[in-house]
């Protein structure tokens, strides 16, 4: 029961910096909607034939422009609130490690954050590339986006992007946790390899080579940089160990 109240005070905080972060963006929408349709907005002054409108969506519906407002403001607020959010994710696990594992929740919380950034960085860049590629090959006709679908798709693209760099973190958290250890990771490259490319076909929405490629090198990197830091904290913890038995069992 005292779980149970413990994880319903992490929902309940985690959920009031979510509805902060969204109403924050709910004020700034008109910059971060700029933002997010440069890309698009960029390729159609370009080549102005294969776009119905270069520097506006097309509002189809009475509701479009309101619930994109709502969309991006709900999905925003969960990227404000992400540090927060990772925080108390952590607070709750932590009662189940042990007091020197509990130390990485600093580590934690700020590479979650940065790779989670940089994941959606990356699927920005890509965003042009992306439109080129979908829009080329549609067949005849011009492209004319809504609002409410064109927002949707580049967040679900951000989103995977990001959740696909926390790859490391997780396997980092694994290896301290015991679940799996460097060795056994290092056994299973031919698999990660093959698994992390049908993870970044699958995850992202646009089926096209550069998001594939663009998120599938990284986490194949990221998976070897995990067994490096994997096999740097079990050196360590082996030397820590040693010097435990050295002192007669008192820790240093």
């Amino acid at each position: 029961m005292e779980h149970l109240a413990e994880l319903r005070s992490r929902l309940i905080k985690a959920i009031l910096a979510i509805v902060a972060g969204a109403i924050i963006v709910f004020v700034f929408y008109d910059p971060i909607i700029t933002w997010l349709a440069h890309p698009y907005f960029d390729l159609c002054r370009q080549q102005s034939s294969r776009c119905a409108t270069q520097d506006k969506f097309l509002i189809l519906g009475p509701l479009d422009g309101f619930n994109t407002r709502v969309k991006v403001s709900a999905y925003g607020g969960f990227v404000v609130a992400l540090p927060v959010v990772l925080w108390q994710v952590w607070r709750f696990v932590t009662p189940g490690l042990h007091p020197k594992e509990k130390r990485y929740a600093v580590p934690f919380v700020l590479s979650s954050v940065a790779l989670f950034a940089f994941g959606a960085a990356i699927a920005y860049v890509t965003l042009p590339y992306v439109f080129d590629f979908l829009i080329g090959y549609s067949g005849p006709g011009t492209a004319a986006f809504s609002p409410t679908t064109y927002v949707t798709f580049v967040t679900v693209y951000m989103v995977a992007f990001g959740i696909g760099f926390e790859f490391p973190v997780i396997l980092v958290f694994l290896q301290l946790a015991g679940v799996v250890t460097p060795k056994r990771l290092a056994g299973w490259r031919r698999q990660a390899f093959v698994l992390v490319f049908v993870i970044a076909a699958v995850g992202t929405p646009s089926g096209d080579p550069y998001s594939l490629f663009a998120l599938a090198i990284p986490m194949y990197i990221f998976y070897e940089l995990a067994i490096v830091v994997g096999r740097v904290i079990e050196r360590a913890k082996r030397k820590a160990a040693e010097r435990e038995a050295a002192s007669g069992g008192v820790p240093a």
